[in-house]
């Protein structure tokens, strides 16, 4: 659990403290819930082995090593602007298509890993290289963007707790907007909806779920 909180709770300070406003942050994340992956994706920038690996990643992601996936992607990013945009996108397909895949997260872990090194050093960056920081942020945007509900609520069940102690008022802002987000955007899919209920149940009974609605939360997911 703790190895968790190290890896998520940087990216969301950076998110909430650095003047992030809840408001247009959960209406960019359930924005992005439909349309995505019918583009073709612009990585004709790599050589041609990078270029297999990336493709083989999108459709058949146990069949590469992920950790380098991440490695070449955040390494583009940091270099391109525009690559960085797209990035987000790729980044989101291959989640997906790993969990339906295997229900396997490691790609996930090794680019929240990675974006956690890289935000370490984040003053150095700025100090070398303002490219390359308008870079990372634009990249880390862009994941969280793509990524939206389910990296929202993920984030939410292993550090929500802590940042609801850090500042609770920012918390009620954020779960107003889920709230609204959960009844309102009509674009919303039944799989957005089923989490944004979910987190909105799981705060609601002190941050915890009961066995009832963990079998049928996380059944509903399943199927």
């Amino acid at each position: 659990m703790l190895s968790y909180t190290y890896v998520y709770l940087p990216c969301w300070k950076f998110l909430i403290s650095d003047g992030v406003n809840a408001r247009s942050l959960v209406r960019s994340l359930v924005n992005r819930m439909e349309g995505s992956g019918k583009e073709e994706y612009k990585i004709q920038s790599f050589d041609m082995e990078t270029q297999k690996l990336l493709k083989t990643a999108l459709k058949d992601p146990s069949a590469v090593d992920l950790e380098k996936v991440s490695s070449v992607i955040v390494d583009q990013s940091l270099k391109d602007q525009v690559f960085s945009k797209e990035a987000g996108r790729i980044c989101y397909t291959i989640v997906q298509a790993e969990a339906k895949q295997n229900n396997g997260s490691a790609f996930r872990r090794n680019l929240l890993n990675r974006l956690q090194q890289e935000f370490k050093g984040r003053e150095e960056m700025r100090k070398r290289s303002l490219q390359e920081w308008v870079c990372y942020v634009s990249f880390i945007c862009n994941v969280f963007d793509y990524l939206k509900v389910d990296c929202l609520v993920l984030a939410l069940h292993r550090i929500g707790e802590q940042l609801e102690r850090m500042s609770l008022q920012r918390m009620d802002e954020l779960f107003c907007q889920l709230r609204d987000g959960f009844l309102l955007q009509e674009n919303l899919t039944s799989l957005g909806r089923l989490l944004l209920l979910e987190v909105l149940e799981f705060r609601a009974g002190g941050w915890t779920l009961s066995d009832t609605a963990q079998k049928y939360y996380y059944s509903e997911v399943a199927d």
